[in-house]
């Protein structure tokens, strides 16, 4: 009896050590990104009227307002503390499977909650933070749901990337590049020889996410706001900047067209928090500095 005793749990512990690792689902690119605002009138303006990116009724627990880009939007909730120096809230990645991220996260150490949600639109999905704090979500579309904003005047059609301030890149690193699969599109910074921003592109798409590096230790609202961003992207950053003036929009400030280092046109413009909002070139007009691209660019359509 002992010897069948053992043989059996030499048999169940081989069975146990056989199984294999659960492979990480498709990480498609950004669903939406979250912030939060203390004038919702002055936001509503910004985006409905000067961007032209229509209005859509929030699905999500305290959102006050979603505006649509394409398929993808940008939320806004009541700031909890108008004294906060952070207006970010999450950063949504669309995956093709909710169920088997959260089975790939557990494997993986990350501490999530214990099932996918279901929201008001279909879509499920559940939260994790990375090494430094960021809210991160992980999405999958309910099969019905496929979101089109505004035909008519609209800025952009797609959010090409968001950023926020990374102070450890390796642990960083250790989170979306070796367990979610994230690989370098494009690095650079603002002297030569410097690493300022780091774009980690999703791993089944064009979009990025990207590294604000070398900021310190306890930005201001501005500096906060410039680098925990968003990006829209645009085919003709000239045809961009018409349409913005026919809106009432005028290059003022920080607000105006310029070449980046990447080497595609951009122009920000800023929410009444002053989170920036970036208007880019899908693709690069010059040959970027620092770094050769390493990934496909986006387009207007995925």
């Amino acid at each position: 009896m002992k010897c069948l005793c053992s043989a059996m749990i030499i048999l169940l512990a081989t069975i146990a050590v056989a199984q294999p690792a659960p492979k990480r689902p498709k990480i498609t690119g950004i669903d939406h990104v979250d912030f939060y605002t203390t004038n919702a009138q002055a936001n509503e303006r910004l985006y409905n009227t000067v961007l032209g990116v229509s209005l859509a009724n929030p699905v999500e627990p305290g959102q006050t307002q979603r505006f649509i880009v394409g398929a993808q939007w940008v939320g806004y909730s009541p700031a909890p503390d108008s004294k906060s120096l952070d207006r970010m809230d999450h950063i949504a990645f669309r995956t093709d499977d909710c169920e088997a991220m959260h089975v790939y996260l557990v494997a993986n150490k990350i501490k999530v909650p214990d099932v996918c949600a279901v929201s008001k639109d279909g879509s499920r999905s559940f939260g994790a933070e990375d090494p430094e704090g960021h809210k991160d979500e992980f999405v999958q579309e309910a099969s019905f749901q496929r979101l089109q904003g505004a035909s008519g005047d609209t800025v952009s059609r797609r959010l090409i990337h968001t950023g926020f301030i990374v102070h450890d890149r390796a642990a960083e690193d250790h989170f979306y590049k070796d367990i979610l699969g994230f690989h370098l599109y494009w690095q650079g910074g603002m002297q030569p020889g410097s690493t300022d921003w780091v774009a980690m592109q999703v791993p089944d798409g064009t979009d990025w996410l990207e590294y604000m590096l070398n900021v310190k230790a306890i930005p201001d609202l501005h500096t906060t706001g410039v680098m925990n961003h968003i990006s829209l992207g645009v085919r003709d950053m000239k045809a961009a900047q018409a349409k913005l003036e026919a809106h009432g929009w005028k290059p003022h400030g920080d607000e105006h067209a310029q070449m980046g280092k990447d080497g595609k046109w951009q122009l920000n413009v800023f929410d009444p928090d002053q989170t920036r909002i970036e208007l880019m070139e899908f693709t690069p007009a010059e040959k970027p500095c620092c770094s050769e691209f390493q990934g496909k660019h986006p387009s207007e359509r995925e």
